[in-house]
């Protein structure tokens, strides 16, 4: 089970599309890298490094 972080200020902002962008302090807070290619990911992982199946 997946646990609940609360959402601080400072945790995103709004792009100019106006979507959510998670930032590195929200996503340290969460204790785990997701392997989505996140903008700001804290834990180093690079998306373009995968190689295609």
């Amino acid at each position: 089970m997946k646990k609940i972080i609360p959402i601080e200020e400072g945790d995103y902002y709004l792009t100019p599309e106006g979507y959510r962008c998670f930032t590195a302090q929200y996503l340290l807070k969460r204790g785990y890298c997701c392997e989505s290619g996140c903008r700001h990911c804290p834990y180093g992982f690079d998306k373009s490094n995968l190689k295609t199946r």
